[in-house]
């Protein structure tokens, strides 16, 4: 595979970066290559860990020397085209938009000059490709928003966005999994954890999987929370469908 680069890491980790451009073709390689280095089940490798377009090897300089590390992650790049990645699966993410889950909907509705109606049809029409987890556990990095609904950050980000809370910033969207400061605009609320520490497993996102809001009331937020917050509400999933 042509662009590759092998980055030296320190004495306990090798990044492999996939060129310099985020797409879903760079993700599908960088998830075939995890995939591929997982199977090849190297003593002494203690961690993969994929991002838009790397994929960094956490391995024990003990078990495995860095050279024998290398010359393995080359080898395995001539076989990529022959892994196939898992079918794609789709979560599906209820959201109470707007009011006090969603403060910034009707900034972001004036901003792109759209009633706050038809920011949510475009929020929630799309399927979002999850390219990698990062910043919080279970904060899930998105593709695929509209710039139809792009909005800048915060120019003073909040000290305290609930977990659960839906975001813009820029033409990126994404759900705070749990409490933490943050600056995206936010634009509604889900009642599904992200992230539970008591679960298995914990993260609920995945890279490679995608993301399908859809809009609740008040009532059917409620409703979903009780079940979520005493273990008995499990997301709901589909196959995706390719084109």
């Amino acid at each position: 595979m042509e662009n590759l680069r092998f980055l030296l890491m320190g004495d306990t980790a090798l990044t492999v970066e996939f060129g310099d451009e985020i797409s879903e073709a760079v993700s599908r390689a960088v998830r075939a290559y995890k995939i591929a280095l997982e199977r090849a089940d190297l003593p002494g490798v203690v961690e993969l860990v994929p991002t838009y377009r790397s994929l960094t090897v956490h391995y024990d300089p003990a078990v495995l020397s860095y050279h024998a590390l290398r010359e393995r992650l080359e080898a395995l790049t001539d076989g990529l085209g022959d892994v196939e990645l898992p079918p794609g699966r789709v979560l599906e993410i209820p959201v109470l938009y707007g009011g006090e889950a969603g403060p910034d909907l009707a900034f972001v509705a004036e901003h792109a000059g759209l009633s706050e109606e038809e920011v949510v049809r475009i929020h929630s029409s799309a399927e979002y490709l999850i390219y990698m987890l990062g910043f919080t556990p279970g904060f899930a990095y998105l593709g695929g928003m509209s710039e139809r609904i792009a909005a800048p950050r915060l120019t003073q980000p909040r000290v305290r966005i609930p977990a659960g809370s839906v975001g813009i910033a820029g033409t990126q969207t994404g759900v705070y999994p749990i409490d933490s400061p943050g600056g995206w605009r936010l634009i509604g609320r889900t009642p599904m954890k992200m992230y539970d520490p008591h679960r298995e497993p914990p993260i609920l996102p995945e890279a490679g999987d995608y993301m399908k809001f859809y809009p609740v009331t008040q009532a059917e937020y409620d409703a979903i929370l009780r079940d979520a917050e005493a273990g008995t509400c499990a997301v709901k999933t589909h196959a995706r469908e390719e084109v």
